[in-house]
């Protein structure tokens, strides 16, 4: 008989012991870097600690905020470790990787995890613009799909929605579903920008096509706002002022065949309909020693409704092919099967590129979030597609 595995080495390593956010809008009238200090002021304090016990950085490669920008307005004594990585939604599991990786390691006792951004005021993701570019201009090989249309991350998703309704019979009140749940979180969540805003499936039928078969409730907000996080190591989390909830395991992963670039080139994979989210999350249940029928609760990136449909296969709570039946039974509301997106998500808080999916999950696990799940002990967290991905799962601490 062969010896059991060893547990992965960050297994429980580190925890959150700090959440911070800003107001989330469509015009902060703040810069990135203020709203940033907002958010990161907010979790050192929620953790009880003083920017002194700061000294490590993570942010989104992405983000107009640097490192030393922010060391300077906190006003952090010593800082031993910065860090960068992933683009937009792709980053966040992955900066909470490198968080623990630094603390594990030593180069950190305790490193502030951001992400911050005037999405709507200021830079608009999710808006097409024009480009000249030559060819290998800038890596994205946006030359290559610009002329022929292919501007926004929008149109790029309404090809893989199209795809998996040709293939799995998926219709668009199956996307409808996830829509409405996200909303009706974000409806008793007074932080969200679409709270109290009530949505019908009605309503998702009547709001204009973007990029057909994606209707405006099918996207993601515009926000400007931030959130933070503090981790560090198990032991200093004992004695940290609000309760710490553990990082069980972190995973990023990329599929066998990534096509380069940003965005666009993921359409050129052999089948839309696969994603690095199903080998993600393989590796990250492997680490955890737990799987699919253990989670409590779910924060799935939600940049548009497919996003999470093809997260519903892919970290197996649905067959492939039955995400959408899965989630027209009502399962993802909180009461059934799988409660996702509590706070409201991309599609109704705000997006901030999954960071708020992140505090959310810590919310979830201390049990103050306004969509409590009862008994809430496992919350899985995911980041975008569809170049990369990365996830992890929180728990109570022991």
């Amino acid at each position: 008989m062969s010896a059991p595995h060893a547990p992965h080495p960050l297994r429980d390593r580190c925890a959150i012991v700090g959440i911070g956010a800003t107001d989330f809008s469509s015009n902060s009238g703040r810069t990135e870097l203020a709203l940033a200090a907002q958010a990161c002021t907010a979790a050192i304090a929620d953790a009880g600690f003083t920017p002194a016990d700061i000294d490590g950085i993570v942010r989104c490669e992405q983000d107009a905020v640097r490192h030393n920008d922010l060391a300077d307005v906190l006003g952090l004594p010593t800082l031993t470790y910065w860090g960068a990585t992933g683009t937009g939604g792709s980053a966040p599991a992955g900066m909470v990787a490198q968080a623990c990786a630094a603390i594990t390691s030593g180069l950190a006792r305790s490193v502030l995890v951001f992400r911050s951004l005037n999405g709507r005021s200021g830079t608009r993701f999710g808006r097409g613009r024009r480009k000249n570019l030559p060819v290998g201009g800038n890596g994205s090989y946006d030359e290559y799909f610009l002329p022929y249309g292919l501007m926004a991350p929008g149109q790029m998703f309404a090809l893989i929605a199209r795809r998996h309704m040709l293939e799995y019979g998926t219709e668009p009140a199956h996307l409808g579903a996830i829509a409405l749940a996200c909303r009706a979180h974000a409806n008793a969540n007074p932080a969200a920008q679409m709270y109290g805003r009530a949505m019908t499936l009605e309503d998702y039928f009547a709001s204009r096509p973007i990029a057909e078969p994606l209707r405006l409730y099918d996207y993601c907000l515009e926000t400007d706002g931030a959130c933070a996080v503090v981790i560090t190591s198990a032991e200093r989390a004992r004695d940290t002022a609000a309760a710490p909830v553990s990082i069980r395991a972190v995973a990023q992963g990329a599929d066998a065949n990534q096509q380069p670039g940003l965005v666009f080139p993921a359409l050129m994979r052999a089948s839309l309909t696969a994603q690095p989210s199903a080998r993600t999350a393989e590796l990250l249940y492997s680490r955890a020693g737990l799987g699919p029928s253990d989670v409590d609760v779910a924060q799935l990136y939600d940049c548009f409704t497919i996003t999470v449909l093809l997260q519903l296969e892919d970290y197996g709570f649905a067959a492939k092919g039955e995400g959408g039946r899965f989630a027209a039974t009502g399962a993802l509301r909180v009461g059934g099967e799988l409660p996702i997106n509590t706070a409201g998500g991309n599609l109704s808080e705000g997006y901030i590129h999954g960071l708020n999916h992140i505090t959310e999950g810590v919310r979830q696990i201390r049990g103050t979030s306004t969509n409590q799940v009862p008994k809430a002990e496992v919350c899985l967290v995911t980041s975008g597609l569809p170049t990369a991905t990365g996830a992890l799962l929180l728990t109570a601490t022991r």
